[in-house]
């Protein structure tokens, strides 16, 4: 892997702000015994994981400070970390405090009421000098949508999530010029805000219609300096929650988180969720078990637009949403960034070339994707 010093410290002195004193807490995890990843998967995973201990010998060695914990890898991105992380993130008083009032075990099934998760974030903030301030997230499975990041950042941690990564990514799309992309991703952000609807058609037959009424698109641009910040890396995104219960149409996936589909699925939305799907891949399987799990699985959950014009590669979903000019649609969990479903379960699929259509309240339109273009 070789030396990575100089893209460790422009991650925690340009994307995390890293300030003197504070604490550092990296963390990854392993390939369970049940998992058949393929032998490239199995790779890039071993390599992140030991990325994972690199940054925090770094961190150690640079700053003063540094913790590291790995665990099993959990089912699926967006199931809550078990409750290791959660000691090492809170500290042992906090997670003993959560348990006394019978809300650990709530939390980590995400199964939480809205009250309960409203205890469990009083329970932390009193207890928040125990929290780690900066926050790495190198766990193949995303952590992003689990109320473990919620309560972490709501007690002022910083947070970057990784989930995917491959190390590789530190000498291509982690070397874009922040500023630049802040300021496309803004542009971005504030045209969204303005619509009702988005219409998203592409070549492969991808035709949806997504309703943004009520909801905020925010933008991802890897600058997470202020305290409660919370990105991926690499970054270069806007995205909103769309409004459930509303979006339509038909979606053609033909790639998954780390692979080209060996047949594209179809999956046909009526009324906010997936009501039918089509192909022979195998990841249509995986599909439907998650559906038969928690129909919530089910859920339009996130609707995003890439900004990073140095992210190039579609093998792996952490960089391929970020492409500049392509568009990613989420199933499953929404609730931490605007949505109102939740579900142990949140999963991206890119596509490209779209033509993105804004729809105004008048009914007026305007493109600001034209066939894969960002338009200025």
């Amino acid at each position: 892997m070789g030396s990575l010093d100089s893209a460790f410290r422009s991650l925690f002195e340009i994307n995390m702000g890293i300030r003197p004193g504070e604490r550092v807490l990296v963390f990854s995890d392993v390939i369970r015994p049940d998992e058949e990843p393929s032998d490239t998967d199995r790779n890039r995973r071993g390599r992140l994981n030991a990325c994972a201990r690199q940054a925090v010998e770094f961190a150690t060695a640079a700053y003063g400070s540094g913790a590291f914990v790995d665990f099993p890898a959990t089912p699926a991105s967006g199931a809550e970390p078990p409750r290791e992380l959660w000691l090492a993130t809170f500290g042992a008083a906090n997670v003993a405090e959560l348990e006394r009032a019978g809300l650990l075990s709530r939390l980590l099934a995400k199964q939480a009421s809205t009250d309960e998760i409203d205890r469990a974030r009083k329970i932390v903030l009193a207890g928040k000098e125990a929290v780690a301030e900066v926050i790495i997230a190198m766990a193949n499975n995303s952590t992003s949508h689990t109320r473990y990041r919620a309560l972490a950042c709501a007690a002022g941690a910083r947070f970057a999530s990784l989930p995917h990564f491959d190390p590789d990514m530190f000498h291509t799309s982690m070397t874009v010029d922040w500023q630049a992309l802040a300021s496309r991703t803004a542009r971005l952000v504030a045209a969204v805000n303005r619509v009702e609807w988005v219409r998203v058609a592409c070549p492969n037959g991808t035709d949806m219609m997504i309703c943004k009424q009520g909801r905020q698109a925010e933008g991802d641009d890897g600058l997470l300096t202020a305290a409660g910040s919370f990105g991926n890396l690499p970054a270069g995104e806007a995205y909103l929650a769309p409004l459930e219960g509303e979006s339509h149409g038909v979606m053609v996936i033909e790639w998954g988180p780390t692979r080209k589909l060996d047949e594209p699925l179809r999956l046909v939305v009526e009324k906010g969720v997936v009501v039918h799907m089509e192909g022979n891949d195998p990841h249509r399987s995986r599909l439907e078990a998650k559906f038969g799990e928690n129909a919530n699985c089910r859920n339009i959950a996130e609707l995003g637009i890439g900004t990073n014009d140095k992210a190039s590669r579609p093998d792996n979903v952490l960089e391929a949403e970020k492409i500049m000019g392509t568009i990613h649609i989420a199933l499953g969990d929404n609730s931490g960034f605007g949505g109102q479903v939740s579900a142990p379960f949140h999963e991206d699929y890119v596509f490209y070339r779209p033509t993105l259509t804004a729809i105004m309240a008048d009914g007026s339109t305007q493109v600001i994707i034209d066939d894969g273009r960002l338009l200025p």
